[in-house]
């Protein structure tokens, strides 16, 4: 099992949302994902884990040296509606990760919506993620 994701950059954060299972098999493309916010926006990136079924330690491993990446990079990583059992498993030399209830909670504490109109919004995708018009088909 894989993921798939998608990367909104907004007004200065970055969103990226991952579906489906990260464990040991999906890290490398999680990894890749990382990779490709960094080189696109600036500011925070926001995991949006709302769609994400279920993690692995190597996939919270990969958080976390995700959160490292962008911290060396003068960016910061924050979660947004972490799987239902709630853990994290901390590294403990890494940078604080902080973890908003739900996406619209991360946006909030950053004076954005769920929504909105931004000028200069772009997106990304894997081939996997649905699209916003067949959502809920």
């Amino acid at each position: 099992m894989t993921i798939d994701w998608r990367y909104t950059v907004e007004e200065n954060l970055g969103i990226l949302s991952v579906a489906g299972f990260l464990g040991p098999d999906a890290v490398h493309r999680f990894t890749g994902a990382v990779g490709w916010a960094l080189a696109r926006g600036t500011g925070p990136v926001i995991v949006d884990l709302t769609e994400l079924r279920s993690w692995s330690t190597e996939g919270q491993v990969a958080i976390a040296e995700a959160a490292r990446r962008l911290t060396e990079a003068g960016r910061s990583l924050e979660l947004a509606a972490i799987p239902a059992d709630g853990s994290l498993v901390p590294t403990g030399d890494g940078p604080p990760i902080p973890v908003h209830a739900d996406l619209a909670a991360a946006l909030a504490a950053h004076g954005a919506g769920i929504g909105e109109h931004v000028e200069g919004r772009h997106e990304w995708r894997t081939t996997g993620w649905p699209d916003e018009d067949q959502a809920g088909e």
